[in-house]
């Protein structure tokens, strides 16, 4: 079969995306629509009147009373002020807790980068519009600088995620790790189109019936479209196993015959092998036309979009979500509509105004229009004569009343007040706190709170659990190179930095290894809904502060006052952290760290006393370490010194096997040679042939017929 070349794998690319991208659009367009009318509908002003019936009401007041933009801001600062923490846990069980260096690299690339307001941006999406998204992308660590070949990987908002964002109709998981392409679309001013992609939008050939989606707006915009597709394929694994039991696993495109030779010598021989497969992720930049850019396969085996759902179902076999806004916002409409009524009756005088003849404000309608201005003391009319010509007092013919309120406006009106706060949970009343309520009234009404915003902060765990797997697959392709040195951030917020991919000899086997090896390493990912560490922090703080009162112990009350003053929060107290700290590890309150362990016993023989039990301790067990680390160095150096001695030997034997055979032959000859010679000296007339010579024979019957028979090898 003829080879496709990549014109053509282009344009099967490009035909398929095109009518998958149709059918996405085909089944989640209505849903998408509702997303973005719900986050216009409390972020923008005006458009909670969008639509009929602002055709309606044109004419009339349209006032907004703004109800749902509180509740929804309040579910925004209730997780802002309680953001979720990754854990990375090792799958082996080689390690019981954390891996607290891989989680503080995670931490340290999500916050230098644009990650916080990545997922701020997301959340409120998902939140007012039911449907957010960012995503990660491995970048250069220093553009700037040539020299710099090292990556690293940032996280980057997707703004309008509801009108940009669409995974494949076959993936049914929240988190789409099932999905199998992906589509961001991007919006990009027409001018910037044509000098980036030297192309013109206007000629794009476009199949409406096809693809209910239109590439370009005018001549303003140009829509191109990230594409992300999975290609799956097989691999063969081939396991070596050593002479100590040890295995090693290579692929097929791993070996080559000095590996080949390498582990022969070493004595590692194949025991199985197993297929496996992989995935790889390809992504494309569309336009309406074609594929103007491949970018080629990307870092990780998942798409790298997260996708934040505020609520979800599957009904009829269609993906369905919304946020807090769209259930409230019928309650709101006629709230507004209500009030702009009221405001229009309170905007109608309310004093009764005589109804009078033209004859009698003749001459005096300034007076009476500038009235409620310059609020004269009295008012004139004319007189009106009788049939005799008599001037007479006649009185106003009436007077104009103030409009009343309907009754059914205002009973209306506590309806629907009480049914916003039904469906949005009485904002209001949440941020009110009474003087005297306890501390029990308080957790109760906070609770309250927190089932009513708990849903969201779930389905956020699970786009953050799903960032942070999308993450690792990324970082094991770009933390790649030896010794590199990486930031780092702890639960504290504090940075540091970790290397990874440092050779160390293992203390049990002697055998080289790496130190947080991303690459050869498995972690499952766990993420706590749980309040963020100052909220801890604080809630630490008041329970210590209670238990000193509960206890008449100095030790005790010593130990609680210093946990206490470690778990406050506030600028410039992390040195008086440090020093209670140090004040629990001389008591013994807190277990120490090796490096803190051999510092206060280093410490404490520095003034003569006799180091603890627990600082002993771990003060052997680092000697220890040291000892097994040292006595497997020097087993690995010896180990390979016997490898290199057994190479050494084997290269000797070949060479005195070579030396042999030569020896051998020149043996023969010289025995040859002296046999000849004695043949001549008993006056035999014998020519043999030797070597590359040609001699002629004479027969000679006293001699034998062959040399063969005289014993010489030839």
């Amino acid at each position: 079969m003829a080879r496709k070349t990549k014109e053509v794998l282009h344009s099967e690319v490009f035909e398929r995306a095109r009518k998958q991208f149709g059918a996405i659009m085909g089944a989640q367009r209505a849903e998408r629509e509702l997303c973005l009318s719900d986050r216009r509908f409390y972020s923008i002003a005006g458009a909670q009147w969008e639509g009929a019936l602002s055709e309606q009401f044109e004419n009339r007041p349209q006032f907004e009373f703004n109800k749902i933009h509180l509740a929804v801001i309040r579910i925004i600062n209730e997780y802002r002020n309680n953001r979720m923490s990754v854990v990375f846990v090792p799958k082996d069980g080689a390690q019981e807790k954390s891996n607290d260096e891989i989680t503080g690299i995670y931490r340290a690339d999500m916050n230098m980068s644009c990650g916080e307001e990545a997922k701020d941006n997301a959340f409120e999406e998902a939140v007012g519009g039911g449907f957010g998204a960012y995503r990660l992308r491995n970048v250069e660590e220093d553009e700037y600088d040539s020299a710099n070949e090292k990556q690293k990987i940032i996280a980057e908002p997707i703004y309008d995620a509801d009108s940009c964002v669409f995974f494949d109709l076959s993936s049914k998981r929240q988190d789409k790790s099932d999905a199998n392409h992906a589509y961001v679309l991007r919006g990009v001013p027409y001018d910037e189109y044509i000098a980036e992609y030297n192309d013109n939008p206007a000629s794009w050939p476009k199949d409406v019936s096809m693809v209910e989606f239109d590439w370009l707006i005018g001549k303003d915009t140009v829509y191109i479209a990230e594409y992300y597709e999975k290609e799956f394929t097989k691999e063969t694994l081939r396991v070596f196993r050593g002479v100590d039991g040890t295995e090693q696993t290579y692929s097929d495109d791993e070996l080559d015959d000095e590996l080949d030779e390498i582990l022969e010598v070493t004595g590692f021989r194949e025991v199985r092998q197993r297929k496996i497969k992989k995935c790889r992720v390809h992504k494309y930049i569309l336009s309406g036309g074609g594929i103007i850019e491949d970018c080629g396969y990307i870092a990780g085996r998942d798409i790298p979009i997260v996708p934040v759902y505020g609520k979800r179902w599957m009904v009829d076999g269609v993906e369905r979500c919304m946020g807090h806004v769209r259930l409230a916002k019928d309650a709101q409409r006629l709230k507004n509509l209500q009030l702009s009524k009221l405001g229009e009756i309170s905007a109608l005088s309310s004093v009764e105004k005589p109804i009078l003849t033209p004859e009698q404000v003749s001459g005096h309608e300034v007076m009476w229009a500038e009235d409620n201005v310059k609020q004269y003391p009295y008012l004139l009319i004319n007189p009106i004569t009788d049939g005799n010509g008599n001037p007479t007092a006649v009185p106003p013919t009436g007077y104009t009343r103030p409009p009343a309120v309907p009754p059914a406006l205002a009973a209306l009106l506590q309806t629907t007040e009480q049914d916003i706060r039904d469906i949005l949970g009485n904002p209001e009343r949440a941020e009110i706190v009474s003087p005297n309520a306890s501390g029990v009234a308080i957790e109760l009404a906070q609770s309250k709170v927190d089932m009513q915003t708990f849903i969201y902060l779930s389905n956020f765990a699970k786009a953050e659990k799903r960032c942070a797997e999308i993450w690792l697959g990324m970082a094991k392709e770009v933390y790649v190179e030896e010794n590199r040195k990486l930031r780092t951030v702890n639960d504290d917020g504090e940075l540091g930095a970790v290397a990874i991919n440092s050779p160390m000899l293992s203390p049990e086997t002697g055998a080289v290894e790496y130190s947080n090896d991303l690459s050869s390493q498995s972690f499952d990912v766990v993420v706590d809904v749980v309040p963020s560490s100052v909220s801890r922090r604080a809630a630490t703080v008041r329970a210590l502060t209670q238990m000193i009162g509960m206890t008449q112990d100095p030790e005790t009350q010593q130990v609680l006052s210093a946990t206490a003053m470690m778990n406050m929060d506030a600028e410039g107290i992390s040195d008086i952290r440090k020093y209670f700290r140090n004040k629990l590890l001389q008591i013994g309150a807190v277990e120490p760290t090796k490096e803190e362990a051999a510092q206060l016993a280093a410490a404490q023989q520095a003034q003569g006393a006799q180091p603890d039990v627990q600082a002993a301790f771990f003060l052997a067990e680092a000697e220890k370490a040291q000892a097994n680390a040292a006595k497997a160095r020097a087993e690995t150096v010896l180990t390979m010194a016997k490898v290199d001695q057994t190479r050494a030997d084997t290269v000797s034997t070949m060479a005195d096997i070579e030396k042999t055979k030569q020896e051998t032959r020149s043996s023969i000859k010289k025995d040859y040679a002296e046999t000849l010679d004695r043949l001549k000296e008993n006056g035999n007339d014998l020519l043999v042939t030797a070597g590359p010579q040609v001699s002629e024979q004479k027969p000679a019957p006293a001699q034998p017929e062959s040399l063969g028979e005289l014993g010489v090898i030839q």
